[in-house]
């Protein structure tokens, strides 16, 4: 492969260890010093969250869009809960085609195909018609579906060898969220 050959990047962080946003996140700071345009679009968890990683990005001028309404075992209106992921789909394609992003992140969106909330052969069509070519792609979550994998060019799956949950720790403020 010629060393200049460059293109945006199809990035999948699935598995059912820890880190798969948090690997995300630490490429956006990565880009983010490089100059790049940033957008997160935010599935599942709720919009009306105040995260440590939503802090930071205000305070770097980083566009972040979040549309969930919490975790799905806890949804009380799964209805709604599939409604925002699709509403989430939606926007995410509007910022994906505008051109506007060097780096985009869909965090959480491989629940939307591994519940079916979303087709996963109409999205992964639509990322080939649609993405520009130079824009890289980072998509999170567990259960990341086979075609998916198939499709990206990078492709981590974190493993669960150890979790504080297990121990009777609670989530950590700055490290869970």
């Amino acid at each position: 492969m010629n060393k200049q050959n460059k293109k945006g990047l199809l990035i999948v962080n699935t598995g059912d260890g820890k880190g798969k946003s948090t690997a995300a996140f630490g490429t956006i700071l990565r880009a983010w010093g490089r100059g790049f345009r940033i957008c997160v679009v935010q599935f599942i968890k709720a919009e009306t969250g105040q995260w440590g990683e939503i802090k930071a990005a205000k305070k770097l001028g980083i566009e972040w869009i979040t549309t969930g309404d919490g975790f799905t075992w806890t949804s009380k209106d799964m209805d709604e809960t599939i409604a925002r992921a699709r509403h989430g789909w939606e926007i995410a394609k509007e910022k994906i085609a505008s051109g506007n992003y060097d780096l985009i992140v869909l965090d959480e969106f491989t629940y939307t195909l591994a519940y079916n909330w979303l087709d996963t052969t109409e999205v992964l069509d639509w990322l080939r018609l649609h993405r520009p070519s130079e824009l890289h792609l980072i998509i999170t979550g567990r259960s990341a579906p086979e075609a998916l994998i198939a499709q990206a060019d990078l492709v981590t799956e974190m493993a669960l060898v150890k979790h504080p949950y297990e121990q009777g720790i609670v989530a950590q403020a700055g490290i869970e969220f």
